[in-house]
């Protein structure tokens, strides 16, 4: 057993090593007009990134990118910072020093014959740089976009969060099924799911295909929530180490992993090389063939655990276990097997939440840190430990911070998510479904 456990722990480190660090010599020999996205981590800016890419929306279909215009950026004494061209993309990036105000000039006299600024008094943007990369946009060619009504503004950012609902709900309930089983508060969980999206978009820019990619991906995920469990969280509990212990262990381990991450894919967002910009099936929603699968199969894989959950044995271990652990051991239940399947099945749906939410919002080092209070609203909105808990809060969530942009900025969404969290912990801390069902 000790020697096939080892075997597993190689595999799984030459499969993740190769997803680093293949990338990298790809880049390095990739001639120098590919695209940003592609780059070794050594190329890697040090200092965040104002950036944008220049289009003409003469034709909404069909945007044309324009080529070779001069965007310079001064900071708040008018010192020049840094100057870029366009390129064939019409995507440019300057190097900033740090965080701060900086002004982003265009030269319109560098604008191809025929372009124009769909604003012509619009020359610079104020651009306010809080240590991450910042876009800016100079609209290009004449406004010919449709102003959406309420009710279309509502039924788009209803999709958009039953979408992203589903997607939280898979990290969610992986969380979920690790705390009712062991107790842990593990805060490291988001890096599980930024971990499924950041080795899909390694393999996937090492030449597989992006489904490839994210089914290796998942596989990967699974495996690296059973060696965390076998190596650490195993030996944690076996030594008594107390739950606030343990507890601190994952933060440290949170952020070991987003340094990790940032070292080999750098600071700027990366997308997958094949479905990043598929075209509507409802231009009225932005509604997409890529998000009604992404919606069809999150729905499946959630509604395929919670039936095995329910009515499997090893869900009913799952269960006993939560409730009375020493309980559970004298009526024979193998404690360690159970609690490292549920890591594996935790970290595997993670994974999979991460994957597919890249595949829609796109992905950086910092996934999984924008996503974690969002996952820990969800699960204890729902009701900690609680099988339709986790999906449940997590919709709740996703609608609330969707629908909360018709009324507030779109940066301040997370905080009102983040503020019904609080008012539950005030008024129902057991969660809107109590516990009535358990997860292992």
């Amino acid at each position: 057993m000790r020697v096939r456990a080892t075997a597993i722990i190689a595999g799984l480190i030459a499969v993740v090593s190769a997803a680093f660090l293949l990338p990298a010599s790809t880049a390095s020999a990739a001639p120098a007009g590919d695209a940003p996205h592609v780059r070794a981590a050594a190329l890697e800016p040090s200092g965040p990134l104002i950036k944008g890419t220049l289009v003409d929306e003469t034709d909404p279909q069909n945007p044309e990118p324009v080529e070779g215009v001069v965007i310079t950026v001064e900071d708040e004494e008018g010192n020049e910072v840094g100057t870029e061209t366009s390129n064939a993309e019409g995507f440019f990036e300057i190097e900033v020093p740090g965080s701060g105000t900086y002004t982003v000039i265009i030269d319109t006299d560098t604008l191809p014959e025929g372009r124009f600024l769909r604003n012509e008094d619009q020359v610079q943007s104020t651009a306010t740089v809080m240590g991450f990369d910042k876009t800016v946009q100079f609209p290009i060619g004449p406004d010919t976009r449709q102003v959406a009504g309420l009710t279309e503004k509502i039924l788009e950012r209803a999709v958009t969060g039953v979408l992203f609902g589903l997607l939280l709900a898979l990290a969610a309930l992986g969380l979920s099924m690790i705390f009712g089983t062991t107790g842990l508060t593990n805060f490291a969980h988001g890096e599980l799911v930024a971990f499924g999206a950041i080795v899909a978009y390694l393999l996937n820019v090492s030449g597989l295909p992006v489904i490839a990619a994210g089914a290796i991906a998942v596989v990967c995920s699974a495996l690296f929530g059973w060696m965390q469990d076998l190596a650490l969280w195993r030996r944690l509990r076996h030594r008594g180490t107390s739950l606030i212990a343990m507890m601190i262990v994952s933060i440290g381990m949170a952020i070991s992993l987003r340094a990790l991450y940032q070292y080999f894919i750098g600071g700027s967002r990366r997308v997958y090389s094949q479905y990043a910009t598929p075209s509507p099936i409802f231009e009225s929603l932005s509604l997409t063939l890529r998000d009604v699968i992404v919606m069809t199969f999150a729905l499946a894989i959630l509604v395929a655990v919670s039936i095995a959950l329910q009515t499997t044995r090893t869900g009913k271990a799952m269960r006993a276990i939560a409730d009375n652990p020493p309980l559970a051991a004298s009526s024979g239940i193998n404690v360690d097997r159970v609690v490292a399947v549920v890591w594996t099945g935790g970290a595997a749906l993670a994974g999979l939440g991460g994957f597919l939410y890249a595949l829609k919002f796109q992905l950086d080092y910092q996934l999984g840190l924008r996503l974690l209070l969002l996952i820990f609203a969800a699960v204890i909105l729902g009701g900690l430990g609680t099988i339709w808990g986790a999906m449940f809060g997590a919709l709740i969530i996703s609608m609330f911070v969707e629908l909360s942009t018709l009324v507030i900025p779109a940066e301040l969404k997370y905080t009102g998510a983040l503020g019904v969290l609080i008012v539950i912990l005030l008024i129902r801390p057991q969660g809107l479904l109590n516990r009535a069902q358990r997860v292992g």
